[in-house]
């Protein structure tokens, strides 16, 4: 009789699984939109792989000149392959970016000034997880620095090109998990405590609040921002976690969460649809508009969170095109 319990426990928690998945699935959300990009320059950081790879990929398949933005060269000339080959569109391009580095930033940024005559699409995706305590060259914690400061500095630096080339469009990638940020103005750079969990919680806090702060300071320029929370998604994000945890969140990803193709949906999304043209400082979840923590919403916090920023990765007067 025990044996028979157990088999119908077993049977249960299975159905259980199941519809969890099928609900996931079906709630996921997917840009049907069939706009073209044909004539259009998009960057995407991060592009080597995940969702990032697979936002180039949608972009390049639509006709945009795409421009793979990535730490790894060889992983990139991998990637930048596989989408000419999948998509027929050889207009891209792979150029190195390492957002942990703000003279790497700064020199891929002042190329694209440079090289490129318009700039339609900026998607920052690149980012880090779960990652130890470390300090970059720059003297920035690492997870902060790719997370949050380079991807501000790299914004900052192309604003001149997306103002020219309008109507534009700034993507931040987030997360859901802004919403447990233990956020602290004076702890940005782990000043006076340190925790990798919260680095990334209040990093993507601080992702849509310099995408609000962007939209207000770029109010009547036709360069819109917007930022996003992809869902839980099984990418290289996570490749910083080790031994049990990293198998459990490994497992659990595999059989619950999004594929990379899916993951990307909401980024694609913001980049193409028309449902969205002229909507900014706005957060969205399967392509669809949501509030994000009312902290996120905070014109004062995020104002100090911009000037600190400003600080901390050095941008100049002559830099400050808002």
């Amino acid at each position: 009789m025990s044996c028979c319990f157990a088999n119908i426990y077993l049977w249960a928690f299975i159905f259980l699984l199941l519809g969890i998945k099928i609900y996931l699935k079906l709630t996921t959300g997917r840009c049907t939109s069939k706009k073209r990009m044909d004539g259009k320059t998009v960057i995407v950081t991060g592009a080597n792989t995940g969702i990032g790879k697979e936002t180039a990929r949608d972009l390049a398949r639509r006709g945009a000149r795409v421009i793979l933005a990535c730490r790894d060269m060889k992983k990139a000339e991998e990637a930048l392959k596989d989408i000419v080959a999948s998509t027929g569109n050889s207009n891209l391009e792979a150029q190195h970016l390492d957002v942990s580095s703000l003279a790497s930033v700064r020199k891929f940024a002042d190329h694209i000034n440079k090289t490129e005559n318009r700039l339609d699409v900026l998607v920052n995706n690149a980012g880090v997880a779960a990652i130890n305590y470390k300090l970059t060259s720059d003297n920035l914690l690492i997870g902060m620095q790719v997370n949050h400061f380079g991807p501000f500095l790299l914004t900052c630096l192309l604003i001149e090109l997306l103002k020219r080339s309008a109507p534009s469009r700034i993507i931040m990638v987030s997360s859901v998990l802004h919403a447990y940020a233990k956020f602290d103005i004076d702890n940005l750079n782990s000043e006076k405590w340190f925790s990798s969990t919260q680095v990334y919680n209040c990093s993507k806090l601080a992702n849509i609040m310099v995408a609000n702060e962007l939209a207000r300071r770029l109010k009547g320029t036709g360069v819109t921002a917007n930022s996003l929370h992809p869902g839980a998604v099984l990418t290289d994000v996570w490749r910083h976690l080790s031994g049990v945890t990293k198998a459990i969140v490994t497992s659990v990803l595999k059989v619950f969460c999004k594929d990379a193709v899916e993951g990307a949906q909401t980024t694609i999304y913001l980049a193409v649809s028309e449902e969205v043209e002229g909507v900014t400082g706005k957060y969205f979840v399967d392509c669809k508009e949501k509030q994000p923590r009312r902290l996120a919403l905070n014109e004062g916090i995020a104002k100090k969170l911009w000037e600190k920023s400003e600080i901390l990765v050095g941008l100049k007067p002559e830099e400050n095109l808002f």
